[in-house]
């Protein structure tokens, strides 16, 4: 359907996914599922030979070879229980060695402190057959472990209720110190919903997830109450060396995975609700239930998928992964999130999105297409099926060969299961493709201009490392010869023209290093690829700081700029303005008609102007009449006629306008008055309304005149009774 923002019709009432669970939705699922698709060169699987007893899990050993993959790709066992129990997270050093998780605590949280029973192990496979050869236990008597990432001289963990960091700054793989408690607050009462998923953003930050089930308070040690963060579900980032901390985006269930794709766009695997979410900063998502932390966002953003992986109903229903939910994808719980930038699968592979299916016993890809400001995650065919009743898929990534690792927390329950737990089961395997020469990589001996080069490399991962080691190095100010850096980092931005996702490696490089000045930004607000003018956008607000000649050309890009991924990051980028400088840009963002209904800019405009309504009432009231935006316009006017004695004001505007030439204003006024006032009684009748209602009941719009009379009887008018 034209404007559909979501293809094939398949968001357009009444067919949009998973809202009410409309039926016809459930039948374009069944017609996905028995369609042909296209994976590249690699179509054919093989088939599985027999199935797990209720009461015990295949093998280790065994399970590799029962696992049912596209044609050209093997697994291997990398480590089995007993070797590695319960792998509830995993990172990579600079090494390429596995650090790994070991959560015995669940599902019976250690809340009296002390020494815990979970670990953190280290794996190495030295001579590149798969499995592990050399293992270490970096870390034991650890409590409530559930995220791990390795980087600036150790190793941060989730431990709710904090996020500790151990230093191991000689990498003699021992800590040098006690666990350091970086932030705390984090809520045991989350329950399966506890914070989880570090990984390290483009922009340096260490991100994670937090779930529904519990408001956390997050801050450093010893920040009183009225000052901590509150933080349920969404994304939180941390800054690895100011150690400042913020929410991110809010909303969905219980996000358990997290990624970045080519362009530094992010997304978050969940559960119950749609399965993944194209995450914008400072976004408010759709939640499985509850409120959002700010009463007065209104509206939520929706997943980026065009499809679940259930077959609707109940979402209980889906727990065995069997029938119709099997066609679909297994059930609507998800777990790890893996955006492939390897190098080392089929080019077709590339990009892709990679979830475990917890119910489904498999691993879900969906591809992620462009799509106006944002994306669209389409179905594609399982990647991995386990013919084993007991895997639980919890993460994957890919590592420095670009094959993937993947874990399995074996055991016959899920996440609400509390009883009968399997504590002595885990697997980790490898999943490649033909033959990758076995890694042989150590980071931290390569030079500057050596991890600068990296930028360049197929694999993300090795780019990935090599930025942080650099940032690493600049935080400590252990750099060889910084303005050589940078005139070289110069050059090869030069030199990858044409090639954005090489030119953002570089730029996400030049910002670690403290090299993205304002002359740099402002050079780059003109260049001729939209994912760098975005990203300008992004990297100069990252403090927060913003001179007049930047907000002088924000306003322009506001105004002029034509693509919609610059629009969205000016967009996300209001929250991170003081709120005085917000409004040239909110005006020139709200001028773009063609962004009325796309997936992401509207909503994200108006998260930006919501404080500005209360501040100054007035002048957003101004807006109204100016936006071609009109769910901006109804949310504005909704705010307003929130606010006690501005109902006057917002009957002063309507008199004004010049009702047939602007019939969209006033029908987009009223829609937002009525949501506001919808279902109150004995308001009283602004000033002015007695005069205005038959005017605005005689209009020649259906819906003007429908929400006029309605607003008359909120206010008591007997006539209109």
């Amino acid at each position: 359907m034209e404007g559909c923002p979501r293809t094939d019709a398949c968001r357009n009432a009444p067919c949009r996914p998973l809202r009410r669970f409309r039926p016809v939705y459930f039948l374009r699922i069944a017609a996905l599922a028995s369609a042909s698709f296209h994976a590249g060169p690699v179509l054919a699987f093989d088939t599985p030979q027999q199935h797990s007893t209720a009461d015990a899990p295949l093998s280790p050993e065994e399970t590799p070879g029962r696992m049912t993959l596209p044609a050209g790709f093997k697994a291997t066992l990398f480590a089995g229980d007993p070797d590695v129990v319960q792998p509830i997270a995993f990172t990579f050093d600079d090494r390429g060695r596995l650090w790994v998780v070991e959560c015995l605590s669940y599902p019976d949280w250690n809340r009296g402190g002390g020494v815990g029973r979970d670990r953190v192990l280290i794996f190495e496979d030295t001579d590149g057959d798969g499995r592990f050869d050399e293992r270490k236990v970096f870390f034991e008597g650890g409590s409530n472990l559930t995220g791990i990432e390795f980087g600036f001289g150790g190793v941060w963990l989730c431990s709710t209720p904090n996020l500790i960091f151990l230093p191991d700054r000689d990498g003699d793989d021992v800590p040098d110190a006690e666990p350091e408690i970086v932030l705390d607050g984090w809520s045991l009462d989350a329950k399966h919903n506890v914070f989880n998923g570090l990984t390290w953003g483009p922009d340096g930050w260490l991100y994670g997830c937090n779930g529904i089930l519990e408001t956390s308070r997050v801050g450093r040690p010893g920040t009183p109450d009225d000052q901590r963060v509150p933080m349920n579900c969404g994304v939180w980032r941390i800054h690895p060396v100011t150690r400042e901390f913020e929410p991110v985006a809010w909303g969905t269930t219980n996000p358990w995975g997290l990624d970045f794709d080519q362009f530094g766009r992010m997304f978050i695997t969940n559960c119950v609700i749609e399965h993944v979410f194209h995450v914008v900063p400072g976004g408010h998502y759709e939640r499985m239930y509850g409120q959002d932390l700010n009463p007065h966002v209104y509206q939520l953003m929706e997943s980026c998928a065009d499809h679940i992986h259930w077959a609707g109903g109940d979402w209980q229903s889906s727990r065995g992964g069997e029938g119709a939910h099997d066609t679909a994808g297994g059930g609507h719980a998800h777990a790890g999130c893996m955006i492939y930038l390897g190098d080392s699968f089929p080019e077709a592979y590339r990009g892709r999105l990679f979830t475990c299916n917890i119910h489904g016993n498999r691993v879900n890809q969906d591809v992620l297409k462009a799509h106006r400001s944002g994306y669209v995650a389409s179905h594609e065919p399982d990647f991995l099926r386990v013919p084993d009743t007991w895997f639980r898929g919890l993460e994957l990534k890919y590592g420095p060969d670009g094959g993937v690792y993947l874990t399995d927390w074996s055991d016959t329950g899920e996440c609400h299961d509390y009883e009968d737990i399997h504590r002595e089961n885990g697997r980790i395997y490898k999943i490649t493709y033909g033959d990758p020469a076995p890694p042989r990589v150590d980071l931290q001996t390569l030079s500057d201009g050596e991890l600068l080069a990296l930028q360049s490399h197929p694999n993300d991962w090795q780019a990935r490392h090599a930025r942080r080691i650099l940032h690493e190095r600049a935080a400590a100010g252990r750099l060889e010869d910084r303005k050589a850096l940078l005139d070289e980092a110069v050059r090869d931005f030069r030199q990858a023209s044409g090639d954005a996702p090489r030119q953002l490696r570089i730029l996400w490089t030049q910002f670690a290093l403290g090299a993205c000045d304002e002359p740099l930004v402002l050079s780059l607000f003109d260049h001729d690829d939209e994912h760098v003018r975005a990203w300008a956008v992004r990297l100069e607000l990252d403090d927060r700081a913003v001179s007049p000649i930047v907000l002088a050309q924000f306003a322009r890009l506001a105004r002029e700029d034509a693509s919609p991924l610059v629009r969205l990051f000016l967009a996300a980028g209001l929250q991170r303005m003081k709120r005085e400088h917000r409004w040239p840009i909110a005006r020139g963002l709200l001028a773009h008609a063609e962004d009325a209904d796309d997936p992401n800019i509207p909503l994200m405009i108006w998260y930006g102007v919501e404080p500005l309504v209360l501040l100054e009432p007035d002048r957003a009231a101004g807006l109204l009449a100016l936006t071609e935006i009109p769910l901006v316009r109804q949310l504005v006017a909704r705010r307003i006629a929130s606010l006690e004695g501005r109902l006057d004001s917002l009957v002063r505007m309507l008199a004004r306008i010049d009702a047939p030439a602007d019939v969209p204003t006033r029908r987009d006024v009223l829609a937002g008055m009525h949501a506001e006032l919808n279902g109150r009684r004995d308001v009283p009748m602004p000033a002015g309304w007695a005069e205005l209602a038959p005017d605005l009941r005689a209009s020649r719009d259906a819906d003007v005149r429908t929400l006029a009379t309605r607003l008359s009887l909120i206010f008591g008018d007997a006539q209109a009774l």
